[in-house]
């Protein structure tokens, strides 16, 4: 039994924001930041729900698959921004769509999310125990920046992206690969609220994300490759056998240079992230959807999904569409 992705759906806030837009209220450019990226523009949310955009991805996402509210057994959301720190963002969304038989819970892997979640999925289905999850991604990254801090702020973006996957005989997750490693976790960080009781007193402050920048960079490029084939070996298959690889949105420089160790042209790798940035858990789902409403994916193309981010975790999938 395999897990297949049937059906998919995002959406973007309204709110666009150019690289010339900040640079009216910080000390950046469009080149300084666009050489670096490769991000021209980010959409962020002004009035927009992370549950709200969530809401209307997984509605596309149910329709292109056909699948009622009822017929959904499981919602896992990958999140570290979600509207509340409870409830849930699984267990809003299985309100808001009228999902009663599900159940539902977060995962939180930073950028590599939505992989680790579409990883849990497949491991529910091939147990048997579950036929249809909703698997979600999504992000309000702009709440958690320091709109001051001009080398991070830049980089990130809003949105969110769903997908449907059933039990198939035929078609589906052939491979997959994950990690993480704790003692890397300061490169990208975002402190909680400190301890504040009657017996201990610390200031309350807002914590922002902050990120060592090279770090991240020559963790990626050393990690992705390695987890890509991983995952590729599990599924019996090279990079050759590969039509598309679908990753997580950064940096268009890490992406090259992934490309450039998998020794596989840059025409294979889809980006969106020139008009997006980086959607943490959003952003495979996003540009998976972008790519399937563009009819880029074929029945039988196999593809690769893969992840990387803060904890710092990485994970890839090998999939038959």
């Amino acid at each position: 039994m395999k897990t297949r992705i049937c059906g998919t759906g995002s959406l973007l806030p309204e709110q666009t924001v150019t690289n010339d837009d900040l640079s009216k209220i910080m000390d950046t450019s469009d080149e300084w930041i666009k050489t670096r990226t490769g991000i021209r523009a980010r959409h962020l949310a002004t009035k927009e729900t992370l549950t709200g955009l969530a809401v209307e991805a997984s509605k596309q996402a149910m329709d292109e698959a056909g699948i009622l509210p009822e017929q959904i057994d499981m919602i896992l959301a990958a999140t570290l921004s979600a509207d509340n720190i409870f409830p849930s963002l699984s267990c809003e969304l299985q309100r808001e769509l009228g999902a009663v038989n599900a159940t539902a819970f977060d995962i939180n892997a930073a950028c590599s999310g939505f992989l680790f979640a579409l990883h849990t999925a497949d491991a529910y289905i091939k147990t048997g125990r579950y036929k249809t999850i909703l698997v979600v991604g999504g992000e309000i990254l702009s709440k958690m920046l320091d709109w001051n801090d001009r080398s991070t702020c830049v980089l990130f973006g809003d949105g969110a992206g769903a997908v449907i996957v059933k039990a198939d005989e035929e078609c589906g997750i052939l491979g997959i690969s994950q990690g993480s490693d704790g003692a890397l976790g300061e490169a990208l960080l975002c402190e909680n609220r400190q301890i504040n009781n009657p017996f201990a007193s610390n200031p309350v402050e807002l914590s922002y994300t902050k990120m060592n920048g090279q770090a991240v960079y020559k963790f990626a490029v050393r990690t992705v490759p390695k987890t890509i084939h991983e995952a590729l070996k599990e599924a019996g298959l090279t990079v050759e056998d590969i039509q598309l690889f679908v990753l997580h949105q950064a940096n268009i420089r890490i992406i090259e240079s992934v490309a450039k160790r998998l020794k596989v042209p840059m025409d294979k790798f889809p980006t969106n992230l020139q008009d997006c940035g980086n959607i943490s858990a959003g952003s495979v789902p996003i540009l998976l959807d972008e790519i399937n409403r563009k009819g880029m994916l074929h029945k039988g193309d196999k593809i690769v999904l893969a992840g990387f981010g803060g904890g710092l975790t990485w994970g890839a999938a090998v999939l038959s569409w």
